[in-house]
């Protein structure tokens, strides 16, 4: 669910609508942009009605989000998230290979691993320390 505020909400009616929201166990978002703030519900919504929602103070209109990964999606943050994993940047313009065993066998196997990743452009190194199995004797 996304409450869109009105242009002249307060910060007081904004901690009103934050407390009535965490009061039910519900994860609220803020997000403050140049001409409106919005506020992202995650949770159990059968928790409050719109009608709730929209009789807050300061609340402009209710809407709410059909897509299943409400934190990933576009109406939430409309900027692109680039990731730093120490000098790597992951997201929009820039490209990182990460590459690696599924399991890791031993220290000398790895460093070549990695040596040949390296060289392959790889920016980034994984490996797998533990695999279960269906079975504990499955393990290899």
């Amino acid at each position: 669910m996304i409450l869109v505020l009105k242009t002249d909400v307060s910060e007081k009616e904004i901690d009103h609508i934050l407390t009535f929201i965490k009061e039910r166990e519900l994860t609220p978002h803020i997000s403050r942009g140049t001409e409106r703030t919005i506020i992202g519900i995650i949770g159990d919504e059968r928790k409050f009605s719109e009608e709730m929602l929209e009789a807050l103070p300061g609340v402009e209109k209710v809407l709410p989000i059909l897509q299943p990964f409400k934190l990933v999606g576009r109406e939430i943050q409309k900027e692109d998230t680039i990731l730093e994993a120490g000098n790597v940047k992951i997201g929009e313009g820039y490209f990182s290979v990460i590459a690696g065993p599924c399991s890791v066998e031993g220290r000398e196997p790895y460093l070549e691993i990695a040596r040949i990743a390296h060289q392959a452009g790889a920016k980034m190194l994984r490996g797998g320390a533990f695999k279960p199995r269906t079975s504990p004797y499955d393990f290899q």
